[in-house]
């Protein structure tokens, strides 16, 4: 008898694009980036040879993806298709239709022999001679999402191994605040005692949910935010030949990197700057402690010059003030009354500050007035 091996990866959101970046095939970079993850993934299946593949929801990004996002995934379906191993896949939030008018995209994939697609909105039981996979796609409501979990309950079989398959939120009560998404019930987490092995999407960081020892998300293959970049991207092998052991394999995307540049000593920051690997990167850098006056000398092509070899660069600014520290992305942003207040602190004589910048307030304030009338 073969190892059960389950391949499982999530959350591929083929079709994201991001940050205005042309590639040398003229598509948005981002857009091949995820485009390539999901290769890596298909490249690996070829070499593990999993008993079964699956697939816990937001295969595209968007619930009508682009064609090119659609052509992409046949091909690489038809690559898996032709390795005869199962492929089982759920619909995500980010794949299902808002409304019953539009056709659930999911649908393409049914004529295919090997692949099994579940998306309407209601649990379905894929069944082998050795396994049962319970697919609960994403729900747009929790009452809908209850009545499928019960049909799941009653149809779990005690000779075969069980597993779950959802697109939600799993062991917290907060939310990605995304249209539709719900959080699995409480009083509900007694059933992944259940089950061989809960495999979960919807979160983007590979991890163990809650005290059951067999819950897990795989993560996505791609980052979508620069909020995510604590997390390394790949998929779950789970191994069911001899009890429950879980691997992570991590696939090589593009880095995402921060930076900060301290504007109290701007040039020793700069000269302190490990450049290493910066190379096609994606880069985050966070000006600090700047005073209006230093925003204006320190431009933002400047900052990208020195991350030259970088793919993207992204300038924050972060401002002192009295109180706290005030962030923008653009030094548009700055406002010319904070500039003159900021001017002044610096150029005036000692004593003279407040009256001049109750000065400046009084005439932007009487700007303002002005300004509402005419419009």
């Amino acid at each position: 008898m073969r190892p059960m091996k389950i391949l499982h990866f999530s959350d591929t959101h083929l079709g994201f694009n991001d940050l205005d970046v042309v590639s040398d095939d003229n598509i948005n970079q981002r857009e091949a980036d995820f485009y390539d993850a999901f290769a890596q993934v298909v490249e690996q299946i070829k070499i593990v040879r999993p008993s079964y593949i699956i697939h816990t929801g937001d295969l595209f990004h968007r619930s009508s993806p682009s064609n090119r996002a659609i052509t992409f995934a046949l091909k690489q379906f038809r690559i898996i298709e032709e390795l005869g191993i199962s492929f089982v896949l759920i619909a995500g939030n980010h794949s299902t239709p808002r409304t019953a008018l539009s056709s659930p995209i999911l649908k393409i994939f049914e004529d295919f022999k090997n692949i099994y697609v579940a998306y309407e909105q209601q649990y379905k039981k894929v069944e082998f001679d050795d396994i049962v996979f319970h697919c609960l796609p994403h729900m747009n409501d929790e009452t809908t999402a209850g009545t499928q979990i019960e049909r799941c309950e009653q149809n779990i079989i005690r000779n075969k191994k069980n597993i779950m398959m959802l697109h939600c939120t799993v062991g917290s009560s907060y939310s990605m605040e995304e249209f539709g998404e719900w959080v699995y019930p409480k009083d509900k987490t007694h059933l992944f005692e259940q089950m061989d092995y809960v495999a979960l999407g919807h979160w983007h960081g590979f991890g163990k949910v809650g005290k059951v020892g067999n819950v897990y998300y795989s993560g996505s293959t791609e980052r979508t935010s620069l909020g995510d970049k604590r997390n390394s991207k790949g998929f779950a092998l789970v191994n069911l030949e001899d009890g429950f052991q879980i691997d992570y394999t991590e696939i090589q995307i593009r880095p995402t990197l921060s930076y900060e540049i301290d504007c109290q000593d701007f040039e020793s920051s700069v000269e302190a700057l490990d450049l290493a690997g910066i190379k096609d990167a994606i880069v985050e850098v966070r000006l600090t402690s700047l005073t209006p006056l230093q925003s204006v000398d320190i431009s933002t092509s400047d900052i990208k010059q020195i991350f030259a070899s970088a793919m993207y660069v992204l300038v924050k600014r972060e401002f002192k003030t009295s109180e706290d520290t005030q962030m923008i992305n653009d030094i548009e942003s700055l406002s010319l009354e904070e500039y003159f207040i900021e001017h002044i602190k610096d150029e005036s004589a000692e004593g003279d500050f407040d009256r001049l910048k109750g000065k400046i307030q009084e005439l932007f304030s009487s700007y303002e007035e002005v300004s509402d009338d005419i419009n």
